[in-house]
C-alpha cells in the first residue's frame, strides 16, 4: 500500500518511476560486480549437520503450521474418522509425520478409524549375535535319558559375557594361591638345638670370632631366611570374583559345552547309569555335574568310582572346577541358584 501511494505521488510530480528504478538497479548491480569476490578466492564453509537439520526442521515446522492452521485438532480427528482430507494436504501431512514423528499416535476406541500410514513405523534394528552382548540364551532342557523337557532362558548378564583370558588366568592364580597350605617351616638360630657356649676365646687363637655353634655357617645350625608358615592368598574384590564365574560360564556356553538338565536324578545307584550317558557324549573327557540343592545319594554312589565325573552343589561352583572339566551339566534349580548368587547385593 505504501509503495502504491509513493507511485501515485511520483506520477503527480511528473517523475518517471520506472526509469528511476532501472537506474537504481543498475547502480546496485555495478556495485555488486565491483566488490564481488572471485570464485577461486572464496572460502567454502561446510554447514554443520546440526544446523542443516535445524534449518530443515524450521522449514518443515512452518509448513506444518500453515497446513494445520486450516484445521483444528478436533477437525483433524473427525476427518480422519469420517471424512477425508484434501489429497495434497493429506499427503504432505503424512510425509511430515512419518519423517519427524518421535512418538506413536494413539487412536481412539475404534482402531480401524485411524489410518495405518499415519502411524510412525518404528522397528528395532537387532544386529547379528556376537559373543559378549549380554543377550539371553535359549537352551533346550533334557535329562540322562535324552528326553525333551522343553527350553530354559539363560540370563545374558550371567551366561553371555565377553571372554577375558587375562581375567581367567588371574582367577586360577588366586584359587591356587588361596588353597596352598603354606605350612613349610624351618628353625631359626633360637629354635635349633645345640649348646649356647662360646666355642673359643674371642682373641688369641687366630681364628674368626664366634659366639655360638648354632649359627647358619655351622653344620647342623640354623637356616638363614628360611620359610615360615604363612598364607599365600592375595586380596581380590568381590565384584571381580563374580565376574570370573560369569566369564567361565559364558565360555562354556559359547563352546556349546553347557547342558541344562531338568534334574540330576538317576533311577538306581549303579555306576552304569552314568557310564552309559557318558559314552553317548562326544569330545568329552571330564564331566562336572552341578545340582541346586543337596546332592542325591544315588547320584553320589553312582559317580564315586568314576575319576572323570565329579559333582558339586551350586554354592560350591568355582572357576577352577569349570576349567578342569570340559563339559558342564547344570540342573534347572542350579541355574536359578547361580543367577540369584550373582545378583545378590555385595556386603561391603
Amino acid at each position: 500500500m505504501v509503495k502504491y501511494i509513493e507511485h501515485e505521488l511520483a506520477k503527480k510530480r511528473g517523475r518517471n518511476v520506472d526509469a528511476a528504478g532501472e537506474v537504481e538497479n543498475e547502480l546496485k548491480r555495478a556495485e555488486d560486480e565491483l566488490y564481488k569476490i572471485p570464485e577461486n578466492l572464496r572460502v567454502k564453509r561446510k554447514q554443520k549437520s546440526f544446523h542443516r537439520k535445524r534449518d530443515l526442521w524450521q522449514q518443515t515446522k512452518s509448513s506444518i503450521s500453515i497446513i494445520l492452521s486450516l484445521f483444528t485438532v478436533s477437525d483433524v480427528y473427525s476427518r480422519l474418522s469420517g471424512e477425508r482430507l484434501l489429497s495434497a494436504d493429506c499427503s504432505l501431512v503424512r510425509s511430515m509425520v512419518q519423517q519427524f514423528s518421535t512418538s506413536i499416535l494413539t487412536p481412539g476406541p475404534d482402531e480401524d478409524a485411524f489410518p495405518s500410514d499415519l502411524l510412525s513405523k518404528k522397528t528395532l534394528a537387532t544386529s547379528e549375535r556376537t559373543i559378549g552382548l549380554c543377550q539371553d540364551l535359549l537352551i533346550p532342557v533334557t535329562n540322562f535319558h535324552n528326553e525333551d523337557k522343553g527350553f530354559m532362558v539363560l540370563h545374558g548378564d550371567v551366561f553371555y559375557l565377553p571372554i577375558r583370558k587375562d581375567i581367567i588366568h588371574r582367577v586360577v592364580r588366586w584359587q591356587l594361591a588361596k588353597r596352598q597350605q603354606g605350612t613349610r617351616s624351618t628353625k631359626t638360630i633360637s629354635e635349633v638345638s645345640g649348646t649356647g657356649r662360646k666355642p673359643w676365646d674371642q682373641k688369641g687363637t687366630g681364628r674368626a670370632r664366634h659366639g655360638s655353634l648354632r649359627g647358619p655357617q655351622f653344620r647342623g645350625g640354623a637356616t638363614m631366611h628360611g620359610p615360615k608358615p604363612r598364607s599365600h592368598a592375595f586380596k581380590v574384590n568381590k565384584k571381580v570374583r563374580r565376574l570370573w564365574l560369569k566369564i567361565a560360564l559364558s565360555a562354556r556356553a559359547a563352546e556349546g559345552k553347557l547342558l541344562v538338565f531338568e534334574d540330576l536324578e538317576v533311577p538306581t545307584h549303579k555306576t552304569r547309569n552314568i557310564v552309559n550317558y557318558y559314552n553317548q557324549m562326544e569330545n568329552t573327557k571330564k564331566l562336572l555335574l552341578v545340582d541346586g540343592g543337596p546332592i542325591d545319594e544315588k547320584l553320589k554312589l553312582s559317580t564315586q568310582n568314576l575319576h572323570y565325573v565329579n559333582i558339586l552343589p551350586a554354592i560350591g561352583l568355582n572357576v577352577y572346577s569349570i576349567l578342569l572339566h570340559d563339559t558342564l551339566v547344570i540342573s534347572r534349580a542350579a541355574v536359578t541358584r547361580i543367577v540369584e548368587r550373582m545378583r545378590t547385593a555385595i556386603n561391603r
